[in-house]
C-alpha cells in the first residue's frame, strides 16, 4: 500500500481589518473582517487568526509579532482617479510606494513599513507574506456605521478574495 502523508500548513496566519466601524468607509475593513470570520463560522483552523484593528505603525506591527502572513484589509482614499470601491490587491512594496519609510522625530507618526524595518531590526518573528487589499472610499469622516454604496458593494468580492486566497493557504501541501 502506498500511503500519502498529509501535512496541513503550519504557518500563523493573521487576518486583520483595519478601521473604525462607525467612520462611513473607514470601517471596510472591519466588516470584511467580520464577514470572513462568518463565513468560516466554526472552520477557524487553529494556526488562523482573524481580528479588527483600528491602528496603524508600531502597535499595527506589534499586533503582526508570531505571525508569518499577514492579510490586511483598509480604505484607500481614492485620489488617484480611481472610482470609489475599486478594490487594489497590494504587496508590501507596493505599500511601501504609497508610504514610504520616514525617519521621524516621534513614534507616533511611524508608518507600518518603518515600524517593520524597527521590529525586524531588532529580531521579532514577523510575517514574511504580505497581502493587502486596500478598498478605495471617499467618505472617512462622517459618523455613519453604512458605508457609501460602492464601498458596500465591494465587501463581498473582498470576502470572497479573502476567503479564496485563506483556502489556498490552508490547503493540505
Amino acid at each position: 500500500m502506498n500511503y500519502k502523508t498529509i501535512q496541513l500548513t503550519m504557518e500563523k496566519i493573521i487576518v486583520i481589518g483595519l478601521g473604525n466601524p462607525i467612520l462611513t468607509d473607514d470601517g471596510v475593513g472591519v466588516k470584511v473582517a467580520y464577514d470572513v470570520e462568518k463565513a468560516l463560522g466554526a472552520n477557524i483552523p487553529t494556526n488562523l487568526t482573524i481580528t479588527e484593528a483600528s491602528v496603524g505603525g508600531l502597535r499595527l506591527m506589534e499586533l503582526l509579532v508570531g505571525y508569518d502572513r499577514v492579510i490586511l484589509i483598509d480604505a484607500l482614499l481614492t485620489n488617484n482617479g480611481h472610482e470609489p470601491g475599486t478594490i487594489h490587491q497590494m504587496t508590501l512594496a507596493d505599500l511601501r510606494h504609497i508610504s514610504p519609510t520616514q525617519h521621524s522625530a516621534s513614534a507616533h507618526d511611524t508608518s507600518l513599513v518603518t515600524a517593520l524595518e524597527a521590529g525586524i531590526e531588532i529580531g521579532l518573528h514577523l510575517p514574511t507574506e504580505f497581502s493587502i487589499y486596500a478598498v478605495g472610499v471617499t467618505n472617512i469622516l462622517d459618523f455613519s456605521e453604512e458605508p457609501t454604496p460602492a464601498v458596500a458593494d465591494a465587501i463581498p468580492k473582498v470576502v470572497a478574495m479573502v476567503l479564496e486566497e485563506l483556502q489556498l493557504l490552508l490547503q493540505p501541501i
